[in-house]
């Protein structure tokens, strides 16, 4: 027995540098194991925007191309033969309604004009004359008459010249803004001849060809949104005036006019525009199109659990339609929750990141972190005061 006692003693004895090799060993893969989570306690939270889920009145899109066209468009013409004498513009002059515009020679006309206004005058007088001479009975009643017939047809002619004057002065028959002119004074003109083009420019119109199954999500008063590369800047707004009465027989589709504002006259008549026409409006959840992660077909966001101090979650979302940075939600939020738009790519599930600000109409991604590094500037420069003082005492 005292044998085996000692055989025992001296296999602990032995056994015992391995042990404490095992021993160290544990404990190394214990730290190393409680690294992570170490580190990441004392790593800084992630820096994070949120925005809501709102409600918004939502419409599908319906987009096409269209053509602008003035609201009011003429091209001037003369009607009659003759020599223009006077122009009284100059290219791309606004001119109002009624302003005489060309002057052609009318002296033939004014002169013809004279000899009736004095044939009637002569008239006149031979129906003064023969009436006085009736009352005494000394010249027949039917004489009265033809000379009153006689005046009335001088007074016709007379008025009939005057009428024609007129179209030797060709005026503005609307405000508007004159295109170019391509005649001098001294040229001769005909009926027909082309002499320049006016358009009325302060409102446009916009024609859309539709495919007339739109005709169901459509109706006089829809707004709508265009947009022309002249201008890309610019988003031009406006409502459906009218829809044709007749839809194509051979395209099957139907045009719609639009009104847009033209403020500053910018855009101009033959312009191409990528028209974007709201349909039938519904109400939908909305978050801002930053806030998606999208992994294949699938789509999640970043939602923020504001009774978790917010706990970031992971929650899978079901989209629509995409409009102006928005995506419309169909399932996966609810109204009034907090997402993730800035700063996804460095959240991860369950963790509490630091909230910088939350998106609205008054804020922008740029102001929120502006304000947070202004905010982070001054901490950090409170720090640095508190050091200096504690090290000068």
């Amino acid at each position: 027995m005292h044998k085996a006692a000692s055989l025992t003693a001296s296999g602990l004895f032995a056994a015992l540098p391995m042990i404490r090799r095992r021993a160290r060993l544990s404990v190394l893969l214990l730290a190393l194991a409680a690294a992570p989570a170490l580190a990441q306690d004392r790593a800084p939270a992630p820096q994070v925007i949120g925005a809501r889920v709102t409600q918004q009145l939502w419409s599908d899109a319906i987009r096409a191309p269209g053509t602008l066209k003035a609201d009011e468009s003429v091209t001037l013409s003369a009607t009659v033969t003759d020599v223009i004498t006077a122009i009284d513009f100059d290219d791309g002059d606004d001119v109002e309604a009624g302003q005489r515009l060309f002057q052609l020679d009318d002296e033939e006309e004014r002169a013809r004009l004279r000899a009736a206004r004095a044939t009637a005058s002569k008239a006149e007088n031979a129906l003064r004359r023969t009436a006085q001479l009736q009352e005494r009975n000394l010249s027949p009643r039917a004489d009265v008459e033809d000379n009153r017939a006689q005046l009335d047809e001088a007074n016709a002619e007379a008025a009939a010249l005057q009428a024609r004057l007129t179209n030797y002065r060709i005026r503005a028959p609307f405000s508007g803004r004159m295109g170019l002119r391509n005649l001098s004074v001294g040229t001769l003109v005909t009926p027909g001849d082309t002499l320049a083009t006016l358009d009325k420019l302060d409102v446009m119109r916009l024609d859309v060809s539709l495919p007339a199954v739109r005709l169901t999500h459509i109706a006089p008063g829809s707004s709508l949104r265009a947009t022309t590369a002249a201008f890309p800047e610019r988003t031009f707004t406006g409502k459906v005036a009218s829809i044709d009465t007749r839809v194509d027989p051979v395209s099957r589709s139907v045009t719609v006019r639009a009104r847009l504002d033209n403020p500053g006259k910018r855009l101009r008549p033959g312009m191409l525009m990528q028209v974007e026409l709201d349909a039938a409006s519904r109400q939908a959840l909305v978050i801002p199109e930053a806030a998606i992660v999208s992994e294949s077909r699938r789509h999640h966001v970043w939602r923020l659990d504001e009774d978790a101090d917010n706990r970031v979650e992971r929650r899978r979302v079901e989209l629509g339609t995409r409009r102006d940075g928005n995506v419309e939600v169909l399932d996966g939020l609810s109204r009034g929750d907090l997402v993730v738009v800035h700063g996804i790519e460095s959240v991860r599930d369950g963790q509490t990141p630091e909230l910088l600000g939350i998106l609205d109409d008054d804020t922008d991604v740029q102001s929120i972190l502006r304000q947070g590094r202004d905010a982070q500037d001054q901490k950090e420069k409170g720090q640095g005061e508190e050091g200096e003082q504690e090290r000068g005492e």
